[in-house]
């Protein structure tokens, strides 16, 4: 059976969808049948960063309402056999997803992939709970702001509240994606340093995600980061975070900032 992970967060913009994509095609990447599931409705714009929006002919609402059965909304890459697409509507809403018809498809995904990776909406409304109800681990990104981190802070309580395994009492694995860090622009104050994120949402750092104009070049193409362009800073921090999800140690590194030759390592509070 495989692993559902929910990518999450309460604020917009802090780039669930461009991780979502990269960390699927890297776990892809491992020889590992990986999916990726868009999961807002209305707003979708995961297969635009993975290239493939002029072949959705099915989507997610499709196969929740049995309009179409899950091989046909599935769209498989062209450039890596093990990863697939589950799109979502652009012309419905999210009341269009039905709690029974959303376990149905996870459940169905379960049986045919090693990886269901959910982009979930921004927020804490419907779609957004209902892509985290089957989750069994959450990967929670922010920005180093105080909005983004407060948000996420809302959403790590509607994951220990609103999930399956949390009416099972149960707690769901979560871990922490830091995205668009800029060490010298934390050094002068002007965003949040990694200690001060994990001060306050504490849950195990999964990985930091440079600025960089690289994830940008990668979206405005149609691909991953990790295979637009695999020696990037950004890529081979999605990678290591991709080593983490399968269950391997790894220390985390701080991009761009130097302590002698290497940057800080957290390894104690690492995923």
């Amino acid at each position: 059976m495989g692993k559902v992970i929910v990518v999450t967060s309460g604020k917009g913009g802090v780039g669930k969808t461009t991780s979502t994509a990269a960390l699927g095609a890297a776990l892809a990447q491992r020889n590992e049948k990986t999916v990726v599931v868009d999961f807002d409705v209305g707003l979708r714009n995961l297969d635009l960063v993975m290239g493939a929006e002029r072949r959705v002919v099915y989507d997610l609402i499709n196969v929740v309402q049995g309009d179409a059965k899950l091989p046909q909304a599935l769209i498989r890459d062209k450039r890596l056999e093990t990863l697939f697409l589950l799109p979502a509507s652009q012309t419905r809403d999210k009341d269009a997803l039905t709690t029974e018809g959303v376990e149905r498809v996870v459940n169905d995904l379960r049986r045919h992939f090693d990886w269901i990776i959910c982009d979930s909406p921004a927020g804490i409304e419907r779609g957004a709970t209902l892509a985290m109800r089957h989750a069994d681990m959450a990967v929670v990104v922010t920005n180093p702001e105080v909005s983004s981190v407060r948000d996420s802070d809302r959403i790590i309580g509607l994951l220990d509240s609103k999930t399956e395994k949390a009416e099972r009492g149960e707690r769901i694995e979560k871990h922490l994606l830091l995205t668009r860090y800029d060490a010298t622009r934390a050094e002068r104050g002007d965003m949040l340093k990694v200690d001060d994120v994990l001060e306050i949402l504490s849950i195990p750092l999964l990985g930091i995600i440079p600025e960089s104009m690289d994830v940008l070049r990668a979206s405005n193409i149609g691909a991953p980061v990790t295979l637009a362009d695999s020696r990037s800073a950004p890529a081979m921090a999605y990678f290591d975070a991709a080593r983490r999800l399968a269950g391997e140690t790894l220390p985390v590194t701080i991009p761009g900032e130097k302590r002698g030759l290497f940057g800080k390592i957290f390894g104690r509070r690492a995923a």
